[in-house]
């Protein structure tokens, strides 16, 4: 059976709708304290899928995953890079795409390498708490999208807003761009909840293996979670549980 890890920390608090989701797409999972995988009571290399779940772990007090960051970076690092080089896959949803990012294995894995991507504060200066429209990059290597066209997620975050250095842009494997409910992507704010450079909503590295978003899978699994269920009718799955059985499906097979 295909195991993932969920790393929890002191904020986590998408941590159960997220080990809800992969057990449903049929892996076993563990959830686990970053605690106990620097302690090496849990080691990594038994899990084929890692991840960091939605949250505000430390609280963000100096900035959103900033601290969960510097532990998984410092502390994990070695181990996340040997985890990456085996074949492992990483999911990062909303405080996850934080932390990934600001650890330095998104755009590309190197914790040695300066950041030249972040995310901050939402240009409407606010909690963005509501229902958005992507529209998914097929020409991605992106493992966890394949077979999905366009997606429909809550959104949840205060610091959600994606910059990058200009020359940094165009070598971005964007997978995920906010669109209105006709797909355009340069619809602006509400349609881009938090001013993402380039309409932003997630992106993956090179191989398609490490994968981050803002938007809430795990919060769209099943139709009836689907805010109109009751006027439209409700299909079998939520937009995000492919997500979750893409990554499964993928690590069974390797």
């Amino acid at each position: 059976m295909v195991k993932a890890v969920i790393l929890r920390a002191p904020g986590t608090n998408c941590d159960v709708e997220t080990a809800f989701a992969f057990q449903q797409a049929g892996a076993g999972v563990d959830s686990v304290h970053v605690n106990r995988l620097i302690r090496h009571e849990q080691r990594l290399a038994d899990y084929q899928i890692m991840v960091i779940p939605g949250g505000f772990t430390y609280g963000d007090d100096i900035g959103a995953g900033k601290v969960l960051a510097n532990e998984l970076k410092l502390k994990l690092g070695e181990d996340i890079m040997r985890f990456i080089e085996a074949g492992g896959l990483i999911l990062g949803i909303c405080n996850g795409f934080q932390v990934l990012v600001k650890a330095g294995f998104l755009p590309e894995p190197s914790v040695k390498s300066p950041p030249h991507l972040t995310l901050t504060d939402n240009d409407s200066g606010k909690f963005e708490c509501r229902w958005i429209y992507m529209s998914v990059n097929q020409e991605t290597p992106c493992v966890f999208t394949r077979g999905v066209d366009r997606m429909y997620l809550p959104v949840a975050h205060g610091e959600g807003k994606v910059v990058a250095d200009p020359e940094v842009l165009p070598e971005l494997n964007v997978v995920l761009r906010y669109t209105d409910e006709r797909g355009d992507s340069n619809a602006g704010y509400p349609h881009n909840p938090n001013g993402s450079v380039d309409n932003i909503a997630g992106i993956c590295d090179a191989s398609g293996r490490i994968f981050a978003l803002m938007p809430h899978p795990e919060r769209h699994i099943r139709g009836t979670q689907h805010p109109r269920w009751t006027r439209q009718g409700a299909k079998e799955y939520g937009d995000g549980f492919l997500i979750f059985q893409n990554a499964v499906r993928w690590a069974a097979g390797r």
